[in-house]
């Protein structure tokens, strides 16, 4: 039996919101319910889902509600018709950021940033439960944490891994994770996009094969594979090295989004700032430093692009692997 503290006369009267990172919610759920983290490939009830949202919170928090932040994203920030459902509904405010012509969300995150540490400034809250998974929103935590509120991370069930920032986790107060049974009754496929036999009066939306298919990938050089050494040997495995790359691309699509992981496309070489994030990635989850084994740092890259690839049905070959 859970003994709550008496509430003192001094103390605020405990007071929570609830702040939903869209983006990642839609895109986590649709990875675990569908395998797919596009957005256009099903609909949400988000009405229903914001009230179960709402019913899960009311469970596990002391206090009352103070109001439920939805950050989404439209194009030039004017709502959809889905976001038009949400923004009159009764404790619900509504944000948007800018989504781009590549589909991009922008502003999101310092919106929620910004809210966060508002609320906390101004002793708005004492609580405040964060659905998102990306670590920009660690400096709002901290800061928040610093004004007294405590900070509860909800996460989706990741497939595999983790879908979520790993210093976010460690920041947050409590950690909690909505499961597959939770969002599975307010997503749905779309089966309206399936194709038939009218043509579409207006043009699709190509693929990203469509779109990438006129660009043939840079031919890479024929592999040259070095003699195994005493030091090669000494390294990790080959498989545990691509499965962590394959792991690797698999979060980053999901905290980063698909249209900024595309645009790493046709690959197989990546810019130097991603290549350096991808072996720093690589060796936290290895544990141990990649740098004295070249051949190992190829194979995470390799992983990397096999992931990528498969997302995007482009360029991969009857191994599933990259391109070496």
């Amino acid at each position: 039996m859970t003994v709550r503290e008496p509430v003192s006369p001094l103390s605020p009267l405990p007071r929570y919101a609830i702040l939903v990172d869209v983006g990642y919610l839609y895109a986590a759920a649709g990875d675990l319910l569908f395998g797919i983290s596009s957005r256009r490939s099903w609909r949400v009830d988000a009405e229903g889902l914001i009230k179960a949202l709402e019913e899960r919170a009311a469970a596990c928090m002391r206090g009352e509600l103070l109001r439920i932040y939805w950050f989404d994203a439209a194009r030039d920030r004017v709502p959809t018709i889905d976001q038009r459902v949400v923004a009159p509904l009764p404790f619900v405010k509504l944000r948007l950021g800018n989504l781009n012509k590549h589909n991009q969300q922008k502003g999101v995150d310092a919106q929620i940033r910004e809210d966060l540490e508002t609320l906390a400034r101004h002793g708005a809250v004492t609580d405040a439960i964060l659905l998102a998974g990306d670590e920009d929103m660690l400096p709002a935590v901290e800061a928040a944490q610093t004004y007294g509120v405590r900070i509860h991370l909800w996460g989706v069930e990741p497939p595999y891994g983790t879908n979520q920032a790993e210093r976010l986790i460690w920041e947050s107060d409590t950690v909690d994770v909505v499961n597959a049974d939770f969002v599975k009754p307010y997503f749905m496929l779309d089966t309206s996009r399936e194709t038939t036999s009218e043509p579409p009066v207006t043009q699709p939306i190509p693929s990203p094969t469509a779109v990438f298919g006129a660009r043939p990938p840079k031919p890479a050089p024929p592999p040259v594979r070095a003699q195994p050494s005493p030091v090669a040997k000494l390294g990790p495995s080959r498989d545990r090295v691509e499965e962590i790359g394959e792991h690797i691309a698999h979060k980053w699509i999901l905290t980063r989004g698909r249209d900024n992981i595309r645009d790493l496309l046709p690959g197989p070489i990546l810019p130097t700032v991603i290549d350096k994030e991808l072996l720093i990635e690589g060796e936290k989850e290895l544990g141990h430093s990649l740098r004295p084994y070249k051949e190992a740092r190829d194979w995470l890259r390799e992983g990397f692009w096999a992931r990528v690839y498969r997302e995007f049905d482009f360029g991969v070959g009857v191994s599933g692997k990259a391109p070496r």
